[in-house]
């Protein structure tokens, strides 16, 4: 029998993936209704469960922090360091990771959110420390690049558009070709390319658009 739980849980997913692609259109002015729309379901079950707009995106982004370090766990959990580090990020891009960053700014962070957004960043800073002592990740890489590297590929231009458009014929082929990129650009982590340009970014890139 489906507990309560289990089904606020599964209406909560739903509600992550409707944010995401309504978020992908209409960026931070994204409206409560478009996403209870697109979610199925309605605005006054919506609003009963969560009382404001800001407590809807808390708890997305909640969901969104607490995947990355079950990614980043079972990552640290493979012997292999590249295997585990790769696995992460195909992981983290394939959830939509940074998909919800257009908030960034317009909602409160809590306590509970900075603190697992901490360990998040613990985690990837030893994902990256395994992947450098092995050899296995180009020792200029950083964490910070991983990060935006996994926002940059977390969205997809093409497949937003098509499912705007309703080309469900295209999606399978615009999902292989963005696997695709996804190998590319995991193959430019590792050691043997030409130099990365500029200064490494620094953490600011993240905690400046989250300060409110």
């Amino acid at each position: 029998m489906t507990t309560r739980r289990e089904v606020a849980e599964r209406n909560d997913r739903t509600l992550l993936q409707a944010a995401r692609d309504v978020l992908a259109e209409d960026g931070a002015h994204a409206s409560v209704a478009a996403i209870a729309a697109r979610a199925g379901v309605g605005i006054g079950s919506l609003y009963r469960r969560y009382r404001t707009k800001e407590e809807l995106f808390q708890r997305l982004t909640m969901m969104s922090l607490n995947h990355w370090n079950e990614a980043a766990e079972q990552g640290l959990a493979n012997p292999d360091p590249w295997a585990g580090l790769a696995g992460f990020i195909r992981s983290c891009v394939e959830f939509g990771q940074g998909s919800l960053a257009p908030v960034a700014g317009t909602i409160e962070v809590t306590e509970e959110m900075s603190a697992v957004s901490r360990r998040g960043d613990d985690l990837l800073d030893e994902l990256v420390r395994r992947a450098h002592e092995a050899g296995v990740l180009r020792a200029e890489a950083t964490a910070v690049d991983i990060s935006l590297l996994i926002e940059q590929l977390g969205r997809s231009p093409v497949i937003d558009q098509l499912r705007k458009q309703g080309r469900d014929d295209l999606l399978p082929a615009a999902t292989e070709a963005r696997r695709r990129l996804i190998a590319i650009a995991l193959d430019g982590l590792r050691p043997g390319h030409a130099p990365l340009p500029g200064q490494a970014p620094g953490m600011e890139l993240f905690e400046g658009r989250w300060s409110t």
